[in-house]
């Protein structure tokens, strides 16, 4: 080639199943590329036409059809620039996932994805069958070997497209978060270009929220040499350009600022909260606002998501309520500028206690009358949705799912669980990142000892060891998949251990009627914990 060849990058948050709101959504980037960056070629994330994960939507006719009539119309747009996209694909009545090299004035060449991912939130082979062929494309002289997400975590399709004389690779993905995501993809590319060829790797990711998933974008660009020389921004789409040198290799580009992990995680909370609200025909939601530290994490991820003006708080006190709690609800929302509202709880609930006195005898309360207060609290926030058609949000962590600590048609009722995937001490550093350009989390409520505050002097250490001990063993056992045994052998108490993983084995029933949340670690209670309610676990 004689000149450099300019490759844009579309990253960009796609409607589910919107296949023409979509295709516009790609036509514009593709005209903006051509005319602002000059670019020679565009490369959209994986299901770009569709969206990502597509799930049993890809089953529905009317769908594919929709695909189809996208991919002949971007065909026909008078467009100097090549676009490719991904989308499902029937072909000989099987389904694949595919990606089309589209340029108007020649025609489509496509590829099937290899490697399909059949692991944690991914079950791709219910759905599509694997291809064996690589794809070479020319693009303005220049060889570009195709490639599909999973097909990059494997050997051989970098591999058989730098063997058929692939000068770069382009890759398209749709990548979940989780915390430790973003390292393993730099290490990943680097494993492929030693293991199979020093080829440049340009990796374009999806961004968005999608139920429980969240796509980060932070597509990049790697050098034949194993340097990163082009990062987009994480959690926001961006158009970005980077450039292939005559002779092979790219010039370094624009690196965006790397996030903390606090940051990360942060931002993660709040796209996946504010796609799963608007992409769900929400504007507002509500937020039970206790005093407590979940619930103004919530209270910040909701206003930081949508804006204070869409954003309630609800304080609902009962006779266990401190002067501390409301004191800190109160400040806490003036802080974020939401609109607030106090609903006592005790007539409701006292009423409840006499209805139930001649069968349950209320002589000795116990988790019975707790839980009952709960569930009034629940049942006020469901009907203020019902009558105003805002979203609840349910404030409950991690550590609360993990181990029943949260009532089934109380604290756990609602449409969206924020927090659902952030273990306690996670709540903690997260409330510290948001206060750290302003207070606006009151001092108060970090400080305090947690309290579900429904009997008297009652703190969540009463029921659970100290959150710092408690959440390491939830994270090797859920997370990090370890045995009892090996827990013990990392240095934890065995009957300790062993009352944690009784907890968390015997509380499934909870969370398979929890509302979904907002996964960010590599195995959350969602999609890629698929456990049994009714199961012999031992003695």
């Amino acid at each position: 080639m004689s000149e450099n060849l300019r490759i844009a990058i579309g990253q960009q948050n796609y409607i589910l199943a919107d296949v023409e709101t979509n295709r516009q959504k790609i036509i514009e980037a593709a005209k903006r590329a051509q005319n602002d960056l000059s670019a020679d070629v565009i490369v959209f994330p994986e299901f770009s036409l569709t969206g990502y994960p597509i799930e049993d939507l890809v089953f529905r006719e009317s769908l594919l059809i929709q695909v189809e009539n996208a991919l002949t119309s971007l065909c026909k747009e008078e467009l100097d620039i090549t676009m490719i996209v991904g989308h499902p694909w029937r072909e000989g009545g099987k389904l694949y996932n595919a990606a089309s090299v589209i340029n108007g004035r020649d025609k489509v060449i496509r590829y099937y994805k290899r490697h399909l991912p059949n692991y944690g939130v991914f079950d791709e082979k219910r759905y599509f069958t694997p291809d064996k062929h690589p794809c070479i494309v020319e693009i303005k002289g220049v060889k570009c070997g195709i490639i599909i997400c999973e097909d990059l975590w494997h050997p051989g399709p970098v591999g058989d497209a730098y063997a058929e004389g692939a000068e770069i690779i382009l890759g398209l993905h749709a990548s979940p978060f989780h915390r430790q995501k973003a390292d393993k993809r730099i290490q990943t590319i680097n494993d492929r270009q030693q293991a199979e060829g020093p080829i440049p790797i340009v990796y374009v990711n999806l961004v968005g929220g999608q139920d429980e998933l969240v796509f980060d974008g932070g597509s990049l660009t790697v050098d034949r040499n194993g340097e990163c020389v082009q990062h987009c921004v994480s959690f926001a789409e961006e158009l970005a350009i980077v450039e292939m040198v005559p002779g092979g290799d790219v010039l370094p580009g624009v690196i965006a600022a790397p996030l903390s992990k606090e940051a990360a995680l942060y931002q993660a909370l709040v796209l996946g909260t504010r796609d799963y609200v608007r992409k769900t025909s929400f504007e507002n939601v509500i937020v039970g606002l206790s005093g407590g530290i979940d619930s103004a994490l919530t209270l910040a991820v909701a206003v930081d998501a949508l804006g204070a003006d869409c954003v309630e708080a609800v304080f609902m006190p009962s006779r266990f309520t401190s002067d501390l709690s409301r004191e800190g609800a109160k400040a806490c929302a003036d802080n974020f500028g939401v609109k607030y509202s106090e609903i006592a709880i005790e007539p409701a609930y006292e009423t409840l206690l006499s209805i139930t006195e001649p069968r349950l005898d209320h002589s000795e309360p116990d988790v019975c009358e707790e839980n009952m207060q709960a569930r009034v609290r629940g049942l006020i926030l469901m009907a203020i949705s019902n009558r105003e058609h805002k979203l609840v949000l349910t404030t409950g962590n991690k550590s609360e799912m993990a181990t029943g600590y949260a009532t089934l048609y109380g604290d756990m009722a609602g449409g969206y669980a924020v927090l659902k995937d952030v273990l306690k001490t996670w709540v903690y550093r997260l409330a510290e990142f948001r206060n750290q350009e302003q207070e606006v989390i009151p001092r108060v409520i970090i400080d305090r000892p947690p309290s579900a505050e429904l009997r008297e002097d009652q703190t969540d250490q009463d029921a659970l060891p100290p959150y710092d001990i408690l959440d390491p063993i939830i994270a090797r056992y859920v997370e990090e998949h370890q045995s009892p045994e090996a827990i013990v052998e990392a240095d934890f108490d065995a009957a300790l251990v062993k009352q944690i993983i009784h907890l968390i084995d015997n509380n499934e029933y909870k969370r398979r009627q929890a509302p979904p949340g907002v996964r960010v670690t590599h195995r959350a209670f969602g999609r890629d914990w698929r456990m049994p309610i009714a199961a012999y676990r031992g003695k």
